[in-house]
């Protein structure tokens, strides 16, 4: 029997904080969330909405967005808690009729998810949604780390230091540049 794994969101740098409307907390756990999108109203969304239509995740426990999950393991009491919190969202912020209803929506939302999670843990998952004729398509890819299994080949930017090489040493002066004349242009010297 194999380990019961869910997406959990992950920031791999501060962008889902400027590019969505609210962003998902790192470690919260994600469901796609395309039910969030009516497919007559996606022309009509702002640039936020527009990015979460297109790539996010919904995290379950802020109703923000990720761009990307990747795949934990999770306990089944992990995973009944998820649908708990997603039915009470699905109750109080979206008018389902009552929480027997919502739950068995939530649970099919949480099978989903970890129906994407058959891959090695710390799998990241993207995600791509489209409006084909007028239906929401989903299609997800992975992306496997090339680093160290505790998550440290998680890095948006590296920077690195090359010791014995000297780069440029050109320095600039900034007030000099602001006295020269630019060509085309009266000074009060001209």
């Amino acid at each position: 029997m194999s380990a019961l794994k869910l997406p959990r969101a992950i920031r791999l740098d501060p962008s889902d904080t400027f590019v969505f409307r609210r962003a998902a907390e790192p470690g919260e756990w994600l469901v796609a969330g395309s039910f969030l999108f009516d497919p007559a109203g996606i022309a009509a969304l702002d640039a936020k909405g527009r990015t979460a239509f297109r790539s996010g995740f919904l995290g379950i426990a802020s109703f923000g967005w990720s761009t990307l999950a990747v795949v934990t393991e999770a306990t089944e009491a992990e995973r009944e808690a998820a649908i708990a919190q997603l039915a009470g969202h699905l109750v109080a912020k979206l008018g389902a009729p009552d929480l027997a209803m919502a739950r068995g929506a939530a649970a099919e939302e949480v099978a989903f998810a970890a129906s994407l999670c058959d891959h090695p843990a710390q799998t990241l998952i993207a995600l791509h949604r489209t409006l084909e004729d007028g239906e929401i398509r989903e299609r997800f890819r992975t992306l496997t780390p090339r680093g160290e299994p505790d998550g440290t080949g998680f890095r948006a930017f590296e920077f690195m230091e090359v010791e014995g090489e000297d780069g440029p040493q050109d320095e600039v002066d900034l007030l000099a540049l602001g006295k020269m004349p630019v060509s085309g242009k009266k000074t009060d010297a001209s």
